[in-house]
C-alpha cells in the first residue's frame, strides 16, 4: 500500500529525448517541459488507478498486477501493458517502453526507458 496517496513531480530528466522517441509531438514536449503533474494513485490489493493530472488535462488508468491492461498515454495514444510488482518497484512494460515506479523513503521514483524486445 505504499503507492497510495498523491505524488507532486519536483524534477525531471531526459524526458524530452524519451518522448520523441515515443513519437510525441514537438508542441506537447515544449509544453511538458515546464508541466510538473501530480499522480494520485490508489491501490486496493492487486488493483490499481493511477491518474496523472497537469493544467492540460487528466489521464487516468486502472489495472490488475499480472493482467494485460490498456492504459492511455498523456497524449491521448492508447498502449497495451503488463503491471507486476517486483521488489517493492511497479514495473509496467508496454511494447514501446518500461516504466518503473519506487517509493524511496517520502519520495516516488519514477524511471522510464525504452523496451528492447526479441522475437520469440
Amino acid at each position: 500500500m505504499a503507492f497510495n496517496g498523491a505524488w507532486q513531480m519536483y524534477s525531471q530528466e531526459n524526458h524530452e529525448e524519451f518522448f520523441k522517441v515515443l513519437s510525441v509531438s514537438d508542441t506537447l514536449i515544449r509544453i511538458m517541459r515546464d508541466v510538473k503533474p501530480v499522480t494520485e494513485i490508489k491501490q486496493n490489493g492487486e488493483d490499481f488507478v493511477v491518474t496523472v493530472k497537469t493544467p492540460l488535462r487528466s489521464t487516468t488508468n486502472s489495472f490488475t498486477l499480472g493482467r494485460e491492461s490498456i492504459i492511455n498515454t498523456l497524449d491521448g495514444k492508447k498502449l497495451k501493458c503488463m503491471v507486476r510488482l517486483e521488489d517493492g518497484k511497479l514495473i509496467c512494460t508496454t511494447e514501446k517502453f518500461t516504466h518503473v515506479r519506487e517509493v524511496q523513503g517520502e519520495e516516488m521514483v519514477e524511471v522510464s526507458g525504452l523496451s528492447r524486445l526479441r522475437s520469440s
